[in-house]
């Protein structure tokens, strides 16, 4: 029987520990449809705003659980509203200014896209640059809310993976992992890239997290 590896160990051990995607976490069934894209997308605003990960959410399955679940609801939601389920994530800090974008996003999403982000991707055209700048034209996506979105939707649109960026670099060195995405990419089956990459990131913004998965993993 071959021997695994230290990095295959440590991978294995990251995946079951911490290999939860953010959007499974936030009760979104990723599939290759406008809602849960979309969903995706209002993850991504919240996960890139300076607050933590866990409230971030939280915030997003409040927006949902209040019926914010396409761009079309989110907009007609008025802004207090939209506010309110903030407030019920503690998504306290931004909630205002946030719930703003939120509106203006949405609205944004529906009349360029159609309210369907399978139109953007293919304007984008399997172009990972293109992709992002296309994702930045939208209200409350910056650079590190595209990165975590194409994270997040990788295994779906494989045009992009692997997708592993500078937050979840930070993980693979902490991990002692290679640091480039080609190679952790190789790390894993497809359809499990963007489990690794969550995984990675969770790593980047614990120590604890390294300190399980190193005991997670055999010697």
């Amino acid at each position: 029987m071959a021997r695994t590896t230290t990095r295959e160990r440590t991978v294995d051990a990251l995946l079951r520990t911490h290999g939860e995607t953010y959007a499974h976490e936030a009760g979104i069934r990723l599939r290759d449809t406008p809602q849960p894209l979309y969903q995706t997308l209002v993850l991504a605003a919240l996960l890139s705003a300076r607050i933590r990960a866990g409230v971030a959410v939280a915030a997003a399955r409040a927006l949902f659980d209040a019926g914010m679940r396409t761009p079309q609801r989110m907009e007609a939601a008025d802004w207090q509203r939209r506010v309110d389920a903030l407030g019920e994530g503690h998504y306290r800090r931004y909630d205002e200014s946030t719930a703003t974008t939120l509106g203006k996003s949405a609205r944004f999403v529906r009349e360029r896209h159609g309210g369907d982000l399978r139109r953007m991707r293919a304007e984008a055209d399997g172009d990972p640059r293109r992709m992002r700048a296309l994702l930045r034209e939208v209200p409350g996506i910056g650079p590190t809310g595209a990165d975590i979105f194409l994270r997040e939707v990788q295994d779906l649109w494989p045009e992009f993976a692997p997708y592993i960026d500078g937050k979840a670099v930070q993980g693979a060195e902490r991990l002692g992992l290679p640091k480039t995405s080609r190679t952790l990419g190789r790390l894993v089956p497809e359809g499990h890239r963007a489990e690794l990459a969550a995984g990675l990131v969770r790593a980047a913004l614990d120590k604890g997290v390294v300190e399980e998965v190193r005991e997670a993993a055999p010697a």
